[in-house]
């Protein structure tokens, strides 16, 4: 399904691109460092210091919960450290 499809009542309907802003979707670096508008090298570091949600590591992989990123950034980005 793309994103030009219509519905049934002509309402534009979401493709994959919709399916990317889901609540459980998983970010990586580069899509977290765009939503705060920094670098990806400053999300490592923001992350190492415990001042941003941590994130989930798979493997090699790096991810962050979108829920988690913008309900920090709603929270005006608190410190996520333990007794901060």
């Amino acid at each position: 399904m793309n994103a030009k499809q219509k519905n049934a009542t002509g309402e534009q309907i979401a493709g994959r691109a919709g399916a990317e802003k889901s609540d459980t979707a998983m970010l990586d670096v580069n899509q977290v460092a765009t939503l705060l508008n920094c670098s990806s090298r400053h999300i490592y570091r923001l992350s190492d210091a415990g001042r941003m949600p941590k994130p989930v590591k798979l493997g090699s992989l790096v991810r962050w919960s979108r829920a988690a990123v913008e309900t920090w950034i709603a929270e005006g980005c608190p410190s996520c450290r333990k007794g901060a």
